[in-house]
């Protein structure tokens, strides 16, 4: 699962989904450096910074929602099903701005193909995943319809907070029974939750246009008020803006949580699963910034070789040329990044500098 997780990180490039930074190991913990988000998670401010009365209001979950559906849409586009949309998993940075985090769910979605798996948070999953049946992207959008539901109304749709009941009991609801609502809903807040909650996937809005779902998500009515080129620009003030020395979690618990497996014997085959994982700077942010820092221009020089073309890849393999008589000039390597979007293998050469750029000698 971490490293399904991370291999999606590091393809996602979104302002509304957690960004992979690094990867890396140490003596006893796997490490994945992301975006820093101090803000605390909606699950706190929906339940704790409102006075008495849990809930966030329409304005501020119409904000949360529609930066959570371009987050999705951003998955979705990519072929990636979240399967844990959910309060504890939005997070907000210091602008008040939320992201998607926690991916240890997603998976690939095949193209013209489906997945399936029973896997998710009760009360948030969907008829067809608790029924085990293959899906596309639809479960997203109805966890994504008791997000909203949450945020206005200050309990799931499914099962009140904290209450005492069984597994089986939240599926059957889930399945048969239809959510309430309160006056807290607006006609059209109410409407968007409706089709968002449908229990059959095909009447779902937002699931009959696969990874183009949030397109028809967006257009809903209950948006109309929310402007989506200024809303994916991230230039729309927020409608919260977090205090700098206010820790918005109640429990350091809610903040450090670790897996922690002890008594294992590391094999071969664990070497290469950490292998895999442990590859450092590998994501579309870091590349980008190699790029607008100018290290991928000064890292790749264009070298011709015969007939102006590029010269064959150096076998770094042989072991050097003994060093001339005589110093005639020098050599430095260009490395060609690696995308991962791109299976391009790294290149190696040699790249001459110029005389005038070389130390004068005596």
């Amino acid at each position: 699962m971490v490293l399904i997780e991370k291999q999606i990180l590091q393809r996602i490039n979104s302002r509304f989904v957690v960004n992979l930074a690094y990867a890396y190991e140490t003596k006893d913990a796997l490490c994945l450096v992301l975006t820093i988000m101090n803000g605390g998670d909606l699950k706190f401010h929906i339940y704790n910074m409102c006075g008495g009365d849990a809930g966030l209001g329409t304005e501020r979950a119409r904000f949360y929602a529609g930066q959570v559906a371009c987050g999705l849409d951003h998955l979705h586009k990519m072929g990636i099903v979240y399967r844990d949309c959910k309060p504890e998993n939005i997070l907000l940075d210091d602008q008040g701005h939320v992201r998607i985090s926690d991916l240890g769910l997603a998976v690939d979605v095949p193209e013209n193909g489906s997945v399936r798996g029973r896997v998710g948070t009760v009360g948030y999953m969907a008829p067809e995943v608790i029924d085990n049946e293959r899906y596309t992207f639809s479960p997203d959008w109805f966890s994504f319809g008791c997000l909203v539901y949450e945020m206005i109304e200050g309990r799931a749709p499914f099962r009140a907070r904290k209450e005492k009941v069984k597994r089986e009991e939240v599926d059957r609801r889930v399945k048969h029974e239809p959510e309430k609502y309160s006056s807290k809903f607006t006609e059209c807040a109410r409407s968007l939750c409706s089709a968002l909650l449908a229990k059959s996937w095909s009447s779902r809005l937002g699931c009959g246009a696969g990874r183009r779902g949030a397109d028809t998500v967006r257009a809903h009515r209950f948006f109309r008020t929310l402007n989506w080129t200024r809303l994916e620009a991230g230039i729309i003030p927020a409608p919260f803006v977090p205090d700098p020395h206010a820790v918005y979690a109640k429990d350091v618990l809610d903040i450090e949580q670790f897996s922690t497996v002890k008594g294992v014997n590391l094999d071969a085959g664990d070497d290469t699963f950490y292998g895999k994982f442990n590859t450092g700077s590998v994501s579309i942010p870091w590349q980008t910034e190699m790029i607008e820092t100018g290290c991928f221009d000064e890292l790749n020089l264009f070298v011709p070789g015969e007939d102006n073309k590029e010269g064959p890849t150096l076998d770094l393999q042989l072991s050097p040329p003994p060093p001339p008589a005589e110093r005639t000039g020098c050599f430095m390597f260009a490395r060609r990044m690696l995308c991962p979007q791109k299976k391009v293998p790294p290149r190696l050469r040699p790249v001459p500098v110029p005389e005038h750029l070389l130390p004068a000698t005596s």
